[in-house]
């Protein structure tokens, strides 16, 4: 497989396929499926299996794959200003490489997905099609700051945990309601998914110029993105201990806010440190933003099973 695609290796190629589905990305998906099955299996008290929630994992990634392949298959030029070390970008991938790894894993991610079930099949469905609008001409909403956050907070906040919820409630119950904490969490990635939209174009900024992408960093400044951001996840975490303190649904109330009490402090005590002027520190924070986003689908799902 390497020497087809032109690649030194088959280790070189595999870890440049990894950078290609970008990382961060893969790991969130892979929480939020699991995720979402342990808070289907707390609040439904069924048993629990990882055979279940394989298939939406494997139909989830190959989404995920397409999605953030695709926008570097669009964004070679400006990925060499802002981030060199993608596959494209790089020369490590060809264009027609990134082309046949997006244009497998999309159509994977629809098989796989149709053969799950109907909830999981339109939930991919709908994130590949937002996808695709986010990314390719002539729609390209990208090129609109209020429009790109609409795409990527709906996608990660709403759509996947409403769909990949009422998916495992399907399974495990042929039911399809949804209760109040599933609402509370998906509330919260909405609302966190926003700061992440947001902040993700403060180191981009200057291939972002030189390509006419319009964004929120660009039109309103990198320090009023950052405050921004940053007051959003406090508003998230303020919500959780709010949901907590007056058991506002049938989680561990006590759990709830002792973690979100101790990440909204080490969220600002970390925000602090950022130098806006140094590109390094400004992407270390946001790597800690998706740090903290993970750990909501560790944390949530077990207040659910101990709730």
């Amino acid at each position: 497989m390497a020497r087809v695609f032109g690649v030194k290796s088959e280790g070189s190629w595999l870890y440049s396929l990894w950078k290609f589905s970008r990382p961060h990305t893969i790991i969130g998906t892979s929480l939020s499926v699991f995720g979402l099955y342990m808070v289907a299996v707390g609040i439904t008290n069924s048993g629990f299996s990882l055979l279940t929630p394989l298939g939406a994992w494997i139909s989830c990634i190959c989404g995920n794959i397409y999605i953030v392949g695709l926008n570097q298959l669009e964004d070679v030029g400006i990925d060499k200003i802002n981030k060199p070390h993608l596959p494209l970008a790089s020369g490590e991938f060809s264009q027609r490489t990134g082309q046949f790894i997006v244009g497998i894993t999309g159509i994977l991610a629809l098989i796989i997905a149709i053969f799950q079930g109907p909830y999981l099949f339109w939930m991919v469905a709908i994130s590949l099609t937002i996808g695709t609008a986010y990314s390719l001409p002539p729609i390209r909403l990208k090129r609109y700051p209020f429009w790109a956050a609409i795409c990527i907070f709906s996608v990660r906040g709403a759509i996947m945990n409403l769909g990949l919820y009422l998916h495992y409630s399907w399974i495990l119950q042929q039911r399809s309601n949804i209760p109040a904490a599933v609402w509370v969490l998906t509330l919260f990635v909405l609302v966190f998914t926003f700061a992440i939209a947001i902040f993700k174009d403060i180191p981009d900024m200057e291939g972002d110029l030189e390509y006419n992408i319009t964004t929120f960093t660009i039109q309103l400044g990198k320090e009023a993105v950052f405050k921004l951001a940053r007051w959003v996840i406090t508003v998230c975490y303020g919500g959780m201990i709010l949901v907590g303190l007056f058991r506002l649904t049938e989680v561990n109330w006590i759990l709830l806010m002792i973690s979100h009490t101790i990440l909204l402090v080490w969220m600002w005590r970390r925000s602090q440190k950022v130098d806006l002027q140094d590109k390094t520190s400004i992407a270390s924070f946001y790597q800690f933003i998706w740090k903290l986003f993970f750990l909501e689908y560790i944390i949530f799902p077990f207040a659910t099973i101990l709730g």
